[in-house]
């Protein structure tokens, strides 16, 4: 789906916090006087004499290899044109926040403002001794041409203007895929590819790199087709000119088996369609439109394979499918280049990886059943978790089989697990998430709807369809704040339970069924149900709304009292819990109980164990359990240790199929190294634990805080476990982040008949 994104909050989302969307963050300790004297001087004279004494050691002293010089001038941004370097910057920041999460990689923007394509080559190739790779980005044609091509004969690092190559990579792959389901041979086939620039000129010497035949190809720019006889192409396109009967579209488009956009949006009528050989292979990847609809397109030919480059349609073409990845490769064997047999690699990668089976955490993140190869999945999608050990080692590989790899890599084995860890493979865990939701929106009843963060948050999870508010609270306060913030709330649900009399009457007696022999009188509940609190829990227990929000401004005790009175927890479950998903520079850790049970027996922690592990295994990870104490499986006496040990004795027995080590101190849980030298015996040894169990509320509520503060991570949750139906407690003054991800759990949540 597009997703609507206004002025206002794009400016915020910029300003908010640091300015920006990158920072740099130190990789040794500093914390003492020694500390300091090792980083610079005097300690630092020694890494610089040994890089003086041989180059190739500055990939050993400093984080040369991992980082990427993200450079543009400025002349070409996104569908914005020549808007200059400073204008540039924002998108260039961005392009290095996908190089990190995808792929580990550092990067450092330059924006240079120098439109001389021999100046700019000379200020680029200067920072070579910075940096293990360049990616060029948003520079215009020709002269991006010029420069890529001269720093790639001067330099002896990888350079890659991903404007032109990204795009052909990734389909490329497709093509390969779509030419195998139509079954027609790529020597044999016609292509004609409508635009004229970087992309499509790379583009279109990268099929040939492929297979297709030059004489098989047509191109036509905002004039008509590149012919011999025009006299306004330069030499690049010239080298594309056809001396055939073809001077429009339409012309080319006869009987072609393979058209490829990269012009502009609407400018391919049903009609030209038509034109086209049998089970026509479409690629319109403008954007945001392409150049024609996907949803008319593929009502004009049944027989069509059709990509966009856009998210809400099948066989998405995203360059970030590629990128990250081929820098990864290519760093990791200190690469001289990226060359074409680099390139033909990713996209056979690509191509390849699309044919296998899809893991169920893609098909759920996507809402989808069974993904499989064929003509709605021809390359995979953008969370495939496995593309980074995929395309990085074919990549890589390639680089050393084309003599270009300076550091070859012997034990593939390692390198994986190398490559999973650089990214923390599994934070992209809210990315999922948060597509699993979107692929089946809920409707969801927010309690504290007088508030301008839900309302905000409200908004965003309508924009982009995670899923479907419904607001309690006085209606002219509701639409006031919406008024005095410039919220765009239009037609979104708001109920004030005050004046709903049908409603009340039917939850108060719903209420009063429940609670009646709990003390409760007719006249208690008619009281309590016109709480926002009673009035959401009895929507979701009544089947008017799917999941239920609440705590924005209300103490944890209070807020699921009324849930629990009302929903009640799962068959075979006699006390709730609290969770939190840490998402750290690591990956996700599961903190559990950190909001409902002050002080529990070793029995209790037995079943808040159970359930912990049924959540993890619900965001689709394995659960490896640490049972935490103060000490090491015995080292110390008291309650505490005494619990702890009990507590992991019972569970280990009662779930064997569950990996529970304890009782263990912190530290120890999740460092490998440790347990390898101190704790042999430990189940954990061989992969850290990712579930940790603390021994009361206050142990893990002020873990959770204090990593949440201080250690660079996000914190997800709380996320309540054990109810009936979907309910989820806020933190006192959660962010608007951390409300829309809340509610993105809680729709998964409600998906889902097994709920959390």
């Amino acid at each position: 789906m597009a997703i609507k994104i206004r002025k206002e909050d794009a400016l915020n989302y910029h300003t908010q916090g640091s300015p920006g969307k990158i920072e740099v963050n130190p990789t040794k300790p500093l914390s003492s006087q020694m500390d300091l004297a090792l980083a610079y001087s005097p300690g630092v004279a020694e890494p610089c004499k040994e890089i003086a004494e041989d180059v190739e050691n500055i990939y050993k002293y400093t984080a040369k290899g991992n980082l990427v010089g993200v450079i543009s001038n400025g002349t070409a941004v996104l569908g914005l044109g020549d808007i200059g370097p400073e204008a540039s910057k924002p998108v260039m920041e961005g392009k290095g926040v996908l190089f990190k999460k995808f792929a580990g990689i550092d990067v450092f923007d330059i924006e240079i403002n120098e439109k001389d394509p021999k100046k700019l080559i000379q200020t680029i190739k200067s920072l070579e001794p910075t940096f293990g790779g360049i990616n060029l980005e948003d520079i215009k044609a020709p002269e991006c041409f010029e420069i890529e091509t001269a720093l790639k004969k001067e330099m002896n690092i990888p350079v890659m203007h991903d404007d032109q190559h990204g795009t052909a990579i990734i389909s490329g792959a497709a093509l390969l895929n779509a030419l195998e389901i139509v079954e027609k041979d790529i020597s044999q086939i016609k292509l004609v590819v409508n635009g004229a620039g970087a992309a499509a000129i790379s583009c279109t010497r990268f099929y040939i790199s492929l297979g297709i035949k030059k004489e098989n190809i047509v191109l036509c720019d905002i004039v008509g087709i590149l012919r011999s006889d025009r006299s306004d192409l330069d030499d690049i396109r010239r080298e594309f000119c056809t001396e055939r009967d073809l001077y429009t579209l339409s012309d080319a488009l006869l009987d072609a088996d393979v058209f490829l956009g990269l012009s502009a949006g609407n400018i391919v009528s049903q009609d030209q369609l038509r034109l086209m050989a049998p089970n026509p292979i479409v690629f319109a990847l403008a954007n945001p439109d392409p150049e024609i609809s996907y949803d008319l397109a593929v009502a004009t030919r049944e027989d069509i394979i059709m990509a966009t480059g856009r998210s809400d349609h099948p066989n998405q073409v995203n360059n970030v499918l590629g990128f990250p990845y081929i820098f990864r490769g290519a760093l990791d064997v200190r690469a001289t280049a990226i060359n074409e047999e680099m390139k033909l690699a990713a996209a056979h990668a690509i191509a390849k990886l699309a044919k296998e089976p899809v893991p169920d955490i893609v098909n759920k993140a996507y809402g989808e059943d069974k993904l499989g190869f064929g003509r709605l999945y021809l390359i995979p999608k953008p969370l495939d978790p496995r593309l980074i050990t995929t395309i990085a080692p074919a990549v890589a590989k390639a680089a050393m089989d084309s003599g270009v790899a300076k550091y070859p890599i012997s034990d593939w084995e390692a390198y994986e697990l190398e490559l999973q860890e650089r990214i923390g493979i599994d934070q992209r865990l809210m990315s999922v998430v948060i597509a699993r939701a979107k692929k089946d929106p809920k409707r969801v009843v927010f309690a504290e709807a007088d508030n301008r963060k839900i309302l905000k948050a409200a908004q965003i999870i309508r924009d982009e369809k995670i899923g479907e508010p419904i607001l309690l609270g006085n209606r002219e306060k509701i639409l006031s704040l919406i008024e005095d913030n410039s919220l765009d709330l239009t037609n979104v649900t708001i109920i004030d339970p005050m004046i709903e009399k049908a409603m009340l009457k039917k939850f108060a007696n719903m209420l009063f069924q429940k609670r009646q022999r709990k003390g409760m009188t007719v006249g208690d509940a008619a009281r309590l149900v016109t709480q926002r609190n009673y009035f959401g829990a009895l929507m979701v227990e009544s089947g008017a709304a799917d999941a239920f929000i609440s705590g924005l401004t209300r103490d944890y005790p209070k807020t699921i009292l009324p849930s629990l009175q009302t929903i009640g927890v799962k068959p075979g479950v006699n006390r709730v819990a609290g969770m939190y998903i840490m998402n750290t520079p690591k990956g996700p850790y599961f903190f559990a109980d950190a909001t409902v049970n002050l002080n529990p027996t070793a029995e209790e922690l037995v079943e808040i164990i159970g359930l912990t592990a049924d959540a993890v295994r619900f965001f689709n990870m394995e659960p490896r359990i640490a049972v935490l104490s103060y000490s090491n499986f015995g080292s110390a006496k008291g309650d505490i240790p005494d619990k702890m040990a009990k507590a992991t004795a019972i569970a280990q027995k009662k779930y064997p199929d569950l990996v529970i080590e304890g009782e263990m101190q912190a530290n120890v849980a999740i460092n490998e190294d440790i347990q390898r030298e101190m704790y042999p015996f430990s189940k954990l040894i061989n992969k850290r634990a990712n579930t940790l169990i603390f021994p009361d509320l206050s142990s893990g509520n002020i873990a959770y805080k204090l990593l949440a503060e201080l250690g660079n991570s996000e914190a997800i949750g709380p996320i309540l476990l054990g109810m009936n139906k979907p309910v989820h407690i806020l933190q006192l003054g959660s962010s608007i982040r951390e409300i829309v991800n809340m509610v993105a759990v809680a729709v998964v949540d409600a998906q889902s008949t097994n709920t959390l």
